[in-house]
């Protein structure tokens, strides 16, 4: 008969079953990568256009108005890590 039936794999098989592994390896970690920079995002600090925090912003307004003196500005913004 000229077909028969046959339980051998698929040509492109041969080739493409010890990539395979390695494939889902990368589809996977790219998928977590992306998952976990998306949650960063969006819990991450507001940052203005200038990379400031708005905390930051808010202290500098409060010293340029004149409300909080010299000293309480420093002390403020060291306490913020700048």
């Amino acid at each position: 008969m000229f077909w028969h039936w046959s339980y051998s794999s698929p040509w492109w098989w041969d080739w493409w079953f010890p990539f395979h592994g390695l494939m889902s390896l990368i589809f996977t970690i790219a998928i977590i990568v992306l998952v976990v920079s998306l949650i960063r995002r969006r819990h991450a600090p507001y940052v203005d256009y200038y990379g400031r925090s708005q905390a930051l912003q808010i202290l500098e307004e409060r010293y340029a108005k004149g409300e909080i003196q010299r000293e309480e500005y420093l002390q403020k913004k060291q306490d913020l890590g700048r």
